[in-house]
């Protein structure tokens, strides 16, 4: 990774961290028992790491994706939008694509399944949509697409349907403008919160396809930003935390304080 992306990053971080510092109020709901039990300052910090992570993605990992990937494609950037029509038969395609696969009459073919939706792209009445917004969208020098829609380690399993027809969609949309375009849809998951075993959210498998609609962890921060980028990004975090640990303890023991001086 390039010292000046690093920087970036870290940047990134910062802004984020300090962001949501300034921000951020604990829920106000009385919790007697566990106050007294675990004290006002661990209870502020749960509620602090609980707020980060409903927002994570958003002011973390898009932003840090787009930096890491705007070194090596030509164009990087977040919450894009794939197109604004799909075509009638494109729909019926892509419906039709989620039906098999819910019966499992068919197993998940990304390939497959794109030149379907690319046949029938521009066939018959083009619809308007409002499709969900694309989290990282990235075109590389040859004019080939990457369209990645960042989840938790751990997605709720009743989504994966939705998942699918989001990447369905999405490609249906960028061959509505262009039927010969290269397209590529994925979820991204930024951590293996199974590690060092692999990922196993095995729900998925009934419907992505493993190989072309899932990148894990290093594979996807690889991926954007070459080789080792996985472990210099994790570095990025550790060096940031270490250098705000002034700033973090002291935001945390202001509950501390209360506490005392309340008990007091």
């Amino acid at each position: 990774m390039m010292q000046t992306v690093k920087q970036k990053i870290k940047t990134v971080l910062r802004n984020s961290l300090r962001k949501k510092f300034s921000v951020h109020k604990p829920e106000p709901s009385s919790m007697p028992f566990h106050t007294r039990l675990l004290g006002k300052d661990r209870l502020a910090l749960y509620s602090f790491i609980h707020s980060l992570n409903t927002n994570f993605g958003t002011s973390i990992f898009e932003p840090v994706a787009v930096e890491l990937a705007k070194n090596n494609f030509k164009t990087a950037i977040s919450q894009a939008t794939a197109g604004q029509c799909v075509s009638e038969h494109a729909q019926i395609v892509v419906q039709r694509i989620i039906d098999n696969l819910t019966t499992a009459q068919e197993i998940p073919d990304k390939s497959k399944e794109i030149e379907a939706i690319r046949k029938v792209c521009r066939m018959g009445k083009m619809r308007q949509v409002k499709l969900t917004k694309v989290d990282v969208f990235i075109e590389d020098k040859f004019g080939e697409l990457f369209l990645f829609d960042i989840k938790t380690a751990k997605p709720n399993v009743g989504g994966f349907k939705e998942f699918k027809r989001t990447l369905l969609e999405w490609v249906a949309a960028v061959l509505a403008d262009d039927p010969k375009k290269k397209v590529n849809t994925a979820i991204a998951i930024p951590y293996n919160p199974y590690e060092p075993k692999p990922y196993t959210r095995w729900t998925m498998r009934g419907m992505l396809d493993m190989e072309k609609e899932l990148k894990v962890a290093d594979d996807f921060w690889n991926f954007l930003g070459g080789k080792g980028a996985y472990q210099n990004l994790l570095d990025c975090f550790e060096e940031v935390g270490i250098e705000l640990r002034i700033e973090i303890d002291a935001y945390f023991s202001k509950f501390k304080n209360r506490m005392k001086r309340k008990s007091d």
